[in-house]
């Protein structure tokens, strides 16, 4: 990770150390913002996530860099951008597999 004047920050995803947090996802975590958490996730193909992910204290966004994700009520493909506010429910799913960015900001 690179400083910058101003606390500018710049980082190279890929070299961002991988932790996997449940089977077949693996996450790392990014610099954000003030109190924002940035954050990139790896799904491998035919997974699901382990349970539905509710963040009470949290507004989290979404991004799809590459892949499909699925959960109850959505198809979301490369491109898609996906709000949730606090308390939402989330339960990707992926036959392709993906890649995810976001954000998560205490509400």
């Amino acid at each position: 990770m690179n400083k910058a004047r101003n606390d500018i920050q710049a980082v190279q995803v890929d070299a961002v150390k991988p932790v996997e947090v449940a089977p077949g996802v693996i996450r790392r975590r990014l610099p954000g913002p003030g109190r924002a958490d940035g954050w990139l996730y790896d799904l491998v193909p035919g997974i699901e996530w382990p349970e539905s992910d509710l963040h009470e204290g949290l507004a989290r966004s979404y991004y799809v860099l590459f892949g499909e994700i699925t959960d109850e009520h959505r198809e979301l493909g490369p491109g898609s951008y996906l709000v949730l506010a606090p308390g939402d429910p989330f339960r990707p799913r992926t036959t392709t597999g993906a890649r995810l960015i976001g954000t998560s900001t205490p509400a």
